[in-house]
């Protein structure tokens, strides 16, 4: 490699990369989201209502941040790394998670493990799941419109009637 060519990236680096992006891009609207559950929602309907209201509000965007992640970087490869992209950004995201509750909450380790045992801790269980497997959910439906996109474009032609 010469002085002038751009570093090579590995499809390693790229998965890395790519589940950073994911992450990062879900963390961000998780923060966006996070003060409007605990102050106006919380107090309104309830921890478990205002959970599940957030909810399908982070699953959408995980949807739109996978699908961009996986864009961004240019991902290649099958099933299995785009697996790895979302257990990698699920670390990266159980990390903060952690962080946040010792840091800014000031939970133990045994309080955060048994919000996993309430009914919000059960949706927010779902979540993560969710969360996970988003990277491959969209790698097999860029393939499947990938797919019937080649099959539109070599239908053989009908003859004017």
């Amino acid at each position: 490699m010469n002085a002038n060519s751009p570093p090579r990236v590995t499809a390693r680096g790229r998965t890395v990369t790519a589940a950073a992006i994911y992450f990062a891009l879900v963390f961000a609207v998780g923060l966006l989201l996070g003060p409007v559950r605990v102050l106006w929602l919380e107090p309104l309907l309830g921890k478990t209502l205002a959970v599940a209201c957030e909810a399908p509000l982070l699953v959408l965007a995980m949807h739109f941040a996978a699908t961009a992640a996986l864009r961004w970087t240019g991902l290649e490869g099958g099933w299995i790394r785009h697996l790895g992209v979302g257990l990698i950004a699920l670390a990266f995201q159980q990390t903060a998670d952690l962080a946040v509750g010792f840091g800014l909450r000031g939970m133990t380790l045994q309080e955060q493990l048994a919000n996993f045992t309430t009914p919000p801790g059960w949706i927010y269980a779902f979540t993560l799941i969710v969360f996970a497997f988003a990277p491959l959910v969209a790698y097999f439906r860029a393939r499947r419109a990938e797919a019937q996109r080649l099959a539109r474009n070599q239908a053989p032609l009908q003859p004017p009637r």
